[in-house]
């Protein structure tokens, strides 16, 4: 079996990533295949990476309130390219009173300050088919 290939991206402006790198990492320790975007990244940008890298999981990190706006736009352009098996997670600082509006919009699931790593992890293991991914 490969790996799952996830994706770690900051859309947006705000400029502090210590978190989506910490997640990186666990992620990576815990066997998967993780590509970083990197800070400041446009949903364009980042709905071609995880397409391009062929991966199962994307995890997006806002921390700028724009999450709402941000985070159903990259949804929709993974859908408009057939890719609406990508499972999406968002994190951040996200108020509990988006989350529904996320959930709607096409986010698998939303974690929040306090999430431990291994509750990713584990929610990545049982929503993803342990599928070969394409080369």
């Amino acid at each position: 079996m490969s790996p799952k290939r996830v994706v770690v991206a900051k859309p947006g402006l705000d400029g502090h990533d210590r978190g989506a790198k910490f997640i990186a990492r666990a992620l990576r320790d815990a066997g998967m295949e993780v590509i970083y975007t990197g800070l400041r990244q446009t949903p364009e940008q980042i709905a071609s990476i995880t397409l391009q890298e062929d991966a199962q999981v994307l995890a997006l990190s806002c921390l700028s309130g724009a999450h709402n706006e941000l985070f159903p736009q990259i949804v929709s352009m993974l859908k408009d390219e057939g890719a609406e098996d990508v499972l999406v997670l968002g994190g951040g600082i996200i108020p509990e009173e988006d989350i529904p509006y996320l959930k709607e919009q096409g986010v698998a699931e939303v974690f929040t300050p306090g999430t431990t790593s291994q509750e990713i992890i584990d929610f990545i293991e049982k929503n993803v088919d342990n599928k070969e991914v394409s080369s």
